[in-house]
């Protein structure tokens, strides 16, 4: 046992299930309305919205899509677009000629095989263009809040960080670790947090360690204690 400003810091014979346990607790009591950062307010807008954060901020986004949603305000619309209407309001974020492919793609199979509605299933989530596991889990969870967990970069780095999942060599993989431990009617808070965690406190090279209020069972932090 060892004491840090006040607080003692519990490593040796912590199992995973107390882990889990300790991070719902800490996470319920501190950010109990978390939220997606980006701006949406239809299944449909969303969707558009993921496609564009992918390695893109969701601050970018957020400054692209207000004149995308006036100008393509549902699939019909996005669907009949052209390449170059697209590419020229989303040019700002990263990759816009593979995401302007995939958003009038995205549209047509909506409009084709979905009628236009956004689905709930993650599986057929996915046969849309530009529509991968993290999307659909995205879209899964956040719009339907179905026991769907998204692992981005900052979910797949800090739930290693903290120690809740091991040796996980990808997304999936990760998932899995991470679904199996979470109570389905925290999963989709669970999502966030790990996102706006790993956004905020938890960052890649510069952990904010000093004042996570998760420290206590961090992995990483018994680590560099050590």
């Amino acid at each position: 046992m060892s004491l840090h400003r006040g607080r003692f810091f519990i490593f040796a014979a912590m199992t995973t299930e107390e882990k889990y346990r300790r991070f719902i607790a800490w996470f319920s009591e501190n950010m109990p309305r978390a939220e997606t950062e980006l701006v949406y307010s239809n299944p449909y807008e969303l969707l558009v919205a993921v496609i564009l954060s992918a390695q893109c901020t969701d601050k970018r986004v957020n400054l692209i899509t207000p004149a995308f949603f006036q100008r393509f305000p549902d699939a019909a619309s996005l669907a009949s677009a052209s390449h170059e209407d697209i590419y020229e309001i989303i040019k700002s974020c990263s990759y816009p000629n593979n995401k302007t492919k995939n958003l009038i793609g995205m549209a047509r199979t909506l409009m084709e095989e979905f009628g236009g509605v956004v689905p709930e299933d993650v599986e057929q989530l996915q046969r849309l263009p530009g529509v991968g596991r993290k999307t659909a889990n995205v879209i899964a969870s956040v719009v339907f809040r179905k026991p769907a967990m998204a692992v981005d970069t900052h979910v797949f780095r800090v739930a290693a960080r903290i120690g809740l999942t091991h040796n996980a060599k990808n997304p999936l993989e990760a998932e899995k670790q991470l679904v199996k431990h979470i109570p389905e009617k925290y999963i989709p808070d669970a999502h966030h947090w790990l996102i706006l965690h790993g956004r905020y406190v938890c960052t890649a090279r510069n952990p904010r360690c000093k004042i996570c209020g998760i420290s206590n069972f961090c992995k990483y932090f018994e680590k560099m204690k050590k």
